[in-house]
């Protein structure tokens, strides 16, 4: 991972082809396209070697990292990665979104949340440890960009929460998400719901029954007869021609 305060360089060149044929074509000769915001809605396609930014990628790691982009021609500009997208299927890159920043302007950025420590409600009381909320968005200059805020949740008993409310932050950040969201809980593990008792013995007596009410229709269509009992023999049919 890259340190805030290194300087990242990126070179680009000035993107002319449009269209899906074209930009496919662009991409199998290596090129990754992308687009260049600015804070007056304005937009300037580039397009960059795709190997080179995939080692840029590897170094940063992540969102909130100035990068100093040199589009050839064009005076460099300090930039923001906002986004990327890859190919599901060969994991390429396949688009790059930028946005330029102004180094004395204040700017809106997402905050990873990590949770530090064993919660006690996990650890001496059997519970599990919920993350609900994976990060917090702020309002800074870029020279006062994190990356991360770590949250100590070691003291959290079973049945309790912590809040965004309870993240300390540095001065310099404003927080912007709503501090009444719960950010992780320690509860006891969901584990599936027993039969009550009587449910149990009603199965137990229907089951009983059902298999007496089996067994009598087994005896009565193929038992053979009791002892000393009789089987009725069926009435003799009258010959045919015989005397009237």
């Amino acid at each position: 991972m890259v340190a805030m305060n290194e300087s990242i360089q990126l070179k680009a060149e000035a993107r002319a082809e449009k269209g899906s044929n074209k930009v496919r074509r662009m991409r199998k000769d290596g090129w990754l396209p992308g687009i260049v915001y600015n804070s007056d809605g304005q937009s300037v396609p580039i397009k960059m070697e795709r190997h080179a930014f995939e080692m840029v990628l590897r170094r940063i790691g992540r969102h909130n990292v100035i990068m100093e982009l040199e589009i050839a021609g064009q005076p460099k500009k300090k930039v923001l990665l906002k986004e990327f997208q890859r190919d599901s299927i060969r994991d390429h890159l396949t688009h790059a979104d930028f946005m330029e920043i102004s180094m004395t302007k204040k700017l809106r950025v997402p905050v990873e949340i990590k949770l530090a420590g064993d919660p006690a409600g996990v650890t001496q009381q059997g519970g599990i440890l919920e993350h609900l909320l994976r990060s917090i968005d702020v309002e800074c200059l870029p020279a006062d960009m994190i990356q991360e805020v770590e949250v100590d949740v070691s003291g959290m008993m079973l049945g309790q929460s912590m809040f965004v409310r309870d993240i300390k932050l540095d001065p310099k950040l404003t927080l912007l998400t709503s501090g009444d969201i719960a950010i992780a809980l320690v509860q006891m593990p969901r584990m599936e719901e027993e039969k009550a008792p009587e449910e149990a013995a009603a199965a137990e007596g229907a089951e009983g029954a059902a298999k007496g009410a089996a067994a009598k229709g087994v005896a009565a269509k193929g038992a053979p007869p009791a002892a000393g009992e009789k089987k009725e023999e069926p009435p003799e049919k009258p010959k045919k021609g015989g005397k009237k």
